[in-house]
């Protein structure tokens, strides 16, 4: 039974569907045009922009990322989803701390495309060129890619036993296990070369370059098949599995007096 939906729920939910259309789009074109892949992320926004409404849709996704990536930082910051504070919960919101700011950065990104303000080139390595030029910038790119590593071996613990199915209401489709195990599995490959490209870029060449997006990861695999088949299919499916949870996935609530407490005992 689902408790009655606030505005902050409704609107991580929201973020859910948003996160569902990116990953089925990446799953698609990997699997019918992987030469789009080429443009990273951005060729998908691109894909997305050319659909009927699509600029409408960019525009839900805007709002969608937003939310979702403070409903991750939210649980990385205030572990308002309970993981504790020993080694496994401080990885896991590590994890999700990279996942916020990674989605914070994809609601930047569909932004412009939904103002046609893009100019086309990569967010994320012109963020990456930004923080090597201060100091200390680089040490930080590289401890990223540490907490996307962590983010990728939490997704394929995850998809091996089967966790995640307790933040799923129990009147879910029974496919759901079935496709979060796929799926988070495809997803821990492109996170461990998204961590690491920002180690790469950090704490070796220097080169913003290297920062991969998360069209870019998957491009990266391409000519590796069969496993670049296999990612793009479990990626599809990622998708298809967080449509579900726009519906079924239970998101605690948002309680203050919990966050004021917990800045109190910092």
């Amino acid at each position: 039974m689902h408790t009655p939906p606030t505005k902050f729920s409704t609107l991580v939910r929201v973020g859910f569907a948003a996160r569902a259309v990116l990953y089925m789009m990446l799953g698609y074109i990997g699997l019918t045009s992987a030469g789009h892949l080429q443009q990273g992320t951005d060729g998908i926004f691109v894909a997305i922009r050319e659909l009927p409404l699509g600029t409408a849709l960019l525009w839900l996704m805007v709002l969608g990322f937003t939310f979702y990536g403070l409903f991750r930082l939210a649980s990385a910051t205030f572990d308002i989803e309970n993981h504790g504070s020993d080694k496994r919960g401080l990885a896991t919101r590590a994890g999700h701390g990279a996942s916020g700011l990674g989605h914070l950065a994809l609601a930047f990104t569909a932004y412009g495309f939904a103002t046609y303000d893009s100019a086309g080139g990569s967010a994320a390595q012109e963020a990456a060129a930004g923080l090597l030029g201060v100091t200390l910038g680089g040490t930080v790119l590289g401890l990223l890619g540490l907490c996307f590593f962590g983010a990728a071996a939490q997704q394929a613990r995850e998809a091996i036993s089967g966790s995640f199915m307790a933040d799923i209401a129990r009147d879910a489709p029974e496919v759901t296990r079935s496709l979060g195990t796929i799926g988070y599995l495809a997803r821990a490959v492109v996170f461990a070369i998204i961590g690491w490209s920002l180690i790469d870029a950090g704490w070796l060449t220097g080169s913003s370059a290297r920062v991969k997006t998360l069209g870019e990861a998957v491009q990266s695999l391409s000519g590796m098949d069969p496993w670049f088949t296999l990612v793009s299919i479990g990626l599809l499916l990622f998708g298809l599995f967080s449509l579900i949870l726009a519906r079924f996935r239970i998101i605690p609530e948002v309680d203050m007096r919990t966050v004021r407490s917990k800045r109190r005992g910092w």
